[in-house]
């Protein structure tokens, strides 16, 4: 556990490194709405722990120990909302070059996972800041049909045109063909605007993905951090 600063707010952060680990690859890890560090950590976090990788998971704001009766997140207020999103993805641009500068990491191989809510930042974080080599993005996709003001909403958050800034970098989706937060069609539609190398993996479920869905994104975000995604993904089974 540790605290970053950025500005003057607190983020809360755990950092997993695996043991004996020198200048290895590393992950930053963005949840869900209503979800935390903790749930990255013991998931994903500990698949990439087991193949030699560092992450770093943070707690958004409203979100984790940045929660409270008196920090309810704010719904009705569109402005504090963009206000809020701005300022995670600027958060989780100082969590990439904190991470990038410990002794323990290698600065040339980090990557994003976003899973949800963390997915969007995460895209729009990765097409900011081209230390992201490699980008992992689960229960994620475009924005929803039903999205009011959508021509308006685009001008801050445009799924579409951030996955096109990616430049080339490998993108993995995953997602549930039964998710009715994150809609296959969203997906599909986002895979379509993203330059190769990419990869759509579908699971048979919900919002959250099974555990062998969290394995093979660490398997493939793992492979694609130390230069081997194309033989990673063919050892894996491509989906």
């Amino acid at each position: 556990m540790l605290d970053l600063v950025h500005g003057t707010e607190r983020v809360p952060a755990t950092l997993l490194v695996p043991a004996g680990g020198r200048s290895v690859p590393a992950v930053l890890l963005l949840h869900g709405f209503s979800s935390n560090k903790e749930r990255m950590t013991q998931s994903v976090g500990r698949a990439l722990q087991q193949r030699g990788v560092a992450s770093l998971a943070l707690d958004l704001p409203f979100h984790g120990e940045r929660g409270g009766a008196d920090d309810a997140p704010p719904y009705r207020n569109p402005m504090a909302l963009v206000a809020a999103w701005r300022s995670a993805v600027r958060e989780s641009r100082a969590a990439i070059e904190w991470l990038g500068a410990q002794p323990e990491i290698d600065g040339a191989a980090l990557a994003v996972m976003g899973y949800s809510l963390g997915g969007f930042l995460a895209l729009m974080m990765a097409a900011e800041e081209p230390a992201v080599r490699v980008i992992t993005l689960a229960a994620a996709g475009d924005l929803p049909d039903s999205t009011p003001y959508v021509s308006l909403v685009r001008r801050a958050v445009n799924p579409l045109r951030e996955v096109r800034r990616l430049a080339g970098r490998p993108l993995l989706l995953i997602n549930g063909r039964r998710d009715r937060t994150t809609r296959p069609e969203q997906a599909e539609r986002l895979f379509a605007q993203a330059e190769e190398p990419k990869e759509l993996y579908w699971y048979e479920g919900g919002h959250w993905p099974p555990v062998s869905a969290i394995e093979y994104a660490a398997e493939w975000t793992s492979a694609g951090l130390r230069g081997s995604g194309a033989e990673g993904q063919r050892r894996a089974g491509r989906r």
